[in-house]
């Protein structure tokens, strides 16, 4: 069985309205990572990525600078026990 590291990502800044949860679902299901992405009410955007730590330590890179248009301010890592089911990335709406 292969080693799988699951992380619980805040990232704020200029985040909603410029596609961060559409480019995190792409980049998350190319590095074949499970987990999830959503606005925050407070203007934020949270994210669970799960999978291989190579992989996840790729998106934590790439979360803080994000897609196009996107201005990040912070990223805060936590690790999280908690590997999400069903095997795919998932955007959750508002």
């Amino acid at each position: 069985m292969s080693e799988t590291r699951t992380v619980s990502v805040i990232v704020t800044g200029r985040v909603q309205g410029v596609s961060y949860r559409a480019w995190a679902q792409a980049e998350a299901r190319a590095r074949n990572l499970s987990g999830s992405v959503r606005n925050r009410d407070d203007g934020a955007v949270e994210a669970v990525f799960s999978g291989a730590p190579d992989a996840v330590a790729e998106m934590e890179a790439l979360c803080r600078s994000g897609p196009p248009g996107a201005r990040v301010t912070d990223v805060v890592v936590n690790a999280s026990g908690d590997v999400p089911a069903g095997g795919e990335f998932r955007i959750l709406r508002d």
